[in-house]
């Protein structure tokens, strides 16, 4: 049975408790098949498996609206007891935020100014700071993010790194739907007709792969021809970049990054491709 706690002191007992190594698993909530599979990881890989729900305020910018992100709490107790987490923790505000407004965060880098974050300045300041305040609470050995969001993957990693955080970021495939669509809490928002638009994106990724050959600029000019083709899509970004975000390569493995408006919903997906002569390989 999961331990549901709230309060930092609850934590804190409840974590004295767990044999090690101890793996966690942090969320916004709004709990889906993607957070399934990390919790599952985590099981795999861990003695012991911590969940996370918090709505970080640090990751909103003016123009979003934090009062209306999805809080799901008696389904996410539901899905952590299923998925076999031992303790999910849902801190509030001031139990994250013990010391009052935050003053010190952590600077993301130039990779943060890249894709969501030239759409979304300073969110990964608020992702990041947030990252680093689980993992030091937690004191977990293993933590757990999906490529889904690879770009915060990709900073946490070199956040844990740069910092020497003591902790092993380990990543965990996106899971899909039966038509390649990316699960994410952000589907639900989606009606029929627009749910069936967004099938393009899997669609267009996929024929942005098989351009490979041709170089980045291929692979990003036949995922867009896919996505333009698409009514109901609007698109924020198709970029190509190396597998930790720099300048794309001429030859070998990159990374496929797009960001589709469906309606007033915002959807993001990545693979993984080979561009020039190593897509032949």
């Amino acid at each position: 049975m999961t331990d549901v706690v709230h309060t930092r002191a609850q934590f804190v007992a409840a974590r004295a408790a767990l044999p090690g190594p101890v793996g966690v698993v942090l969320t916004m909530g709004a709990l889906h098949d993607g957070h399934r599979a990390l919790i599952a990881a985590a099981r795999a890989h861990c003695a012991s498996v911590v969940v996370t729900v918090f709505v970080n305020p640090l990751q909103f910018g003016p123009n979003e609206d934090l009062a209306k992100y999805p809080r799901t709490t008696e389904a996410d107790i539901a899905l952590c007891t299923d998925a076999g987490a031992d303790v999910l923790w849902m801190p509030g505000v001031e139990d994250v935020y013990a010391a009052g407004p935050v003053q010190v965060t952590v600077a993301p880098g130039p990779v943060a100014a890249l894709l969501e974050g030239a759409v979304r300045p300073g969110h990964f300041d608020g992702v990041l700071t947030v990252v680093a305040k689980f993992l030091l609470l937690t004191r977990a050995d293993r933590t757990f993010f999906g490529e889904k969001d690879y770009q915060q993957l990709t900073l946490v990693r070199r956040m844990a790194a740069d910092l020497d955080l003591p902790v092993e970021v380990t990543a965990v495939a996106t899971v899909r739907e039966p038509d390649g669509l990316a699960r994410s809490s952000r589907n639900r928002y989606l009606d029929p007709q627009q749910r069936a638009a967004a099938s393009a994106i899997p669609r267009a990724t996929a024929a942005g792969a098989a351009a490979g050959a041709g170089g980045a600029q291929a692979v990003a000019a036949a995922t867009a021809a896919v996505l333009q083709a698409q009514d109901g899509l609007a698109i924020d970004y198709v970029s190509v970049h190396s597998p930790m975000l720099g300048e794309a390569p001429v030859d070998g493995p990159a990374r496929l990054l797009v960001a589709v408006r469906v309606g007033p919903t915002r959807l993001i997906d990545n693979i993984p491709v080979m561009l020039g002569k190593g897509s032949t390989e």
